[in-house]
């Protein structure tokens, strides 16, 4: 019974992150750069302490998944915000829920 008041996630991903940003979308995607950042930084530090090759390979393999997730978040940045906004019908825009 313990497993019927798990929630389950029966929304599809979004295949395409949207043209126009929100201000929440801004900060968390900030918030997630600096998470994926963080963990960069302290699976690099930790591959430089051990001296155990296998367990120096997976600490350098986890940072440089961070990292390519870090880049994969950077992208979503480079976007021209008001031209994108400008290309949108005309329907509240200017409201950031």
């Amino acid at each position: 019974m313990k497993g019927a008041f798990l929630m389950q996630n029966t929304q599809a991903p979004i295949p395409q992150p949207p043209r126009v940003l929100t201000t929440k979308d801004l900060l968390y995607l900030k918030d997630a750069l600096s998470w994926e950042l963080l963990a960069f930084k302290k699976f690099h530090f930790f591959s430089q302490q051990v001296s155990n090759p296998e367990i120096k390979q997976a600490l350098e393999k986890a940072g440089r998944m961070h990292q390519q997730h870090f880049q994969k978040l950077l992208t979503h940045l480079q976007v021209d915000n008001n031209a994108a906004l400008a290309s949108l019908p005309n329907q509240q825009q200017g409201t950031n829920s």
